[in-house]
């Protein structure tokens, strides 16, 4: 057993209570100043929800841009099913836990325990040297038992009250462990996008004036269950607004979802740096579907309009039930067929390279399965959603209504126009795969 005692009812509760407020307020409603719940973390956590008519869906209105007022930031998307408010809406225990399936059913016997000859030996000396750097006070605070609920207890929302260490709350030093786990896991491509999402979040304090205790780059969290191992499994979550890495590890192999990661706005000039966000997935998207005949479209396609928020399988979704929509690739051209594994590999791809090759072919195993599907407009400038689903992976990719950022379409909600320039997305892992679960029941069945 690790040294952090279990969630108490008292902190189920204060996160249950902001969620439900965000909830009856409407979802873009919620106002928060919540801090982050690091140990060494000096603010109290406070939250207010706001239900003004001044706004579609009762959002507050005026601040700089058109967005919130000053001093106050949404804390919470678009009011919808999937679109990240996190735990509370509809929290799942990890006991509980079976994973996204079309019909509630989970199918049975998609993932083993297997050598993937992909060395794991780096992340586990990165994720060691990180958790040797800090404090017995911080150590204690982010690290639980490899199957506890805090897996499961990850938002999208800025000011979401969090466990773990807190980077802001930390040395440059004790950072630059934290960065160099995040290396050794990621990609160079995924470090790159986490990192850009972390100075767009301080750039949308920035420009709101908002709340400057999570909307800045030292509003991110980890946690780890379970010790770094090369043998026993074990696993770590990286998250804050708008970025959630769930990694999970046993032996070689490495289970890197769910992941969300979003933005808004999605493009901007942070400290004279310029950063583009999600251009990749929404040209690869882009990509697949101008390849598809236009009697394939007609059945990808299911309406040329989008609502504010389209998003299934966000946060707190992680019993989702979600039918197959669109056409499956079984029929697709070997070019098209190509253009699918391409866009799929565009999310995978935020793994390190070994174990994201390792991905891809699982993917590929199960291509045929695989279904595409489309809602909204087709050009470069479209705000659109699309979805690619099959027995062992779901992507999502959701262009959502402006909720701080931009004047255009006004608040989000009903009245609101989607934007590239709030883009939400997500990988998960269906059928029971997503943080490791799977691997570890068999693991602990076989093994223990």
């Amino acid at each position: 057993m690790h040294g952090h005692r279990p969630r108490t009812p008292e902190a189920d509760r204060s996160r249950r209570w902001f969620m439900n407020k965000a909830l009856l307020a409407g979802g873009v409603a919620a106002v928060a100043t919540m801090t982050g719940c690091s140990s060494d973390a000096s603010a109290t956590a406070t939250a207010t929800a706001s239900s003004s008519s001044g706004a579609p869906n009762g959002a507050p209105s005026g601040g700089p841009g058109g967005g919130m007022p000053t001093g106050a930031m949404p804390s919470g998307g678009p009011g919808g099913g999937g679109n990240g408010m996190g735990p509370g809406q509809s929290e799942v225990k990890y006991t509980d836990f079976k994973g996204v399936s079309t019909d509630g059913k989970i199918t049975d016997g998609l993932y083993s325990i297997h050598s993937t000859d992909v060395s794991t030996d780096g992340i586990v000396k990165a994720a060691q040297a990180f958790l040797d750097g800090l404090s017995a006070k911080e150590r204690k605070s982010c690290t639980f038992d490899v199957d506890n609920d805090e897996w499961l207890a990850w938002s999208n929302v800025d000011g979401y009250q969090r466990k773990g260490v807190r980077m802001g709350d930390i040395t440059a030093t004790k950072r630059n462990l934290g960065y160099a786990l995040l290396g050794a896991a990621l990609s160079a491509d995924g470090l790159t996008q986490t990192r850009n999402i972390m100075k767009l979040n301080a750039f949308l304090g920035d420009y709101s004036g908002g709340n400057r205790e999570t909307l800045t780059e030292g509003a991110y969290f980890f946690t780890f269950m379970g010790t770094p191992s090369t043998t026993e499994p074990w696993g770590f979550q990286y998250e804050g607004h708008h970025v959630a890495i769930n990694y999970f590890v046993l032996g070689d192999q490495v289970v890197m979802t769910p992941t969300f990661m979003g933005s808004e706005p999605t493009s901007a000039t942070y400290k004279g740096e310029k950063i583009t966000l999600f251009k990749t997935e929404t040209k690869a998207g882009l990509t697949l579907l101008r390849s598809l005949t236009a009697a394939q479209r007609a059945k990808v396609i299911s309406s040329t309009k989008k609502s504010g928020d389209d998003m299934k399988a966000g946060a707190g979704q992680d019993n989702a039930k979600l039918a197959y929509q669109g056409l499956v690739a079984k029929d697709f051209t070997s070019a098209q067929r190509q253009h699918l594994l391409d866009l799929v590999r565009v999310y995978v791809g935020n793994m390190n390279d070994g174990h994201a090759e390792v991905k891809m072919s699982e993917v590929e195993d199960h291509l045929d399965a695989t279904y595409f599907y489309w809602m909204g407009e087709t050009k470069d400038s479209s705000a659109f959603y699309y979805r690619v689903h099959s027995p062992v992976v779901l992507v999502e990719y959701d262009a959502q209504s402006p909720l701080a950022y931009g004047t255009k379409g006004g608040m989000g909600g009903p009245n609101g126009t989607p934007t590239q320039q709030h883009i939400h997305t997500i990988i998960r892992t269906p059928n029971g795969g997503d943080y490791g679960v799977d691997l570890l029941k068999l693991h602990l069945e076989n093994d223990h």
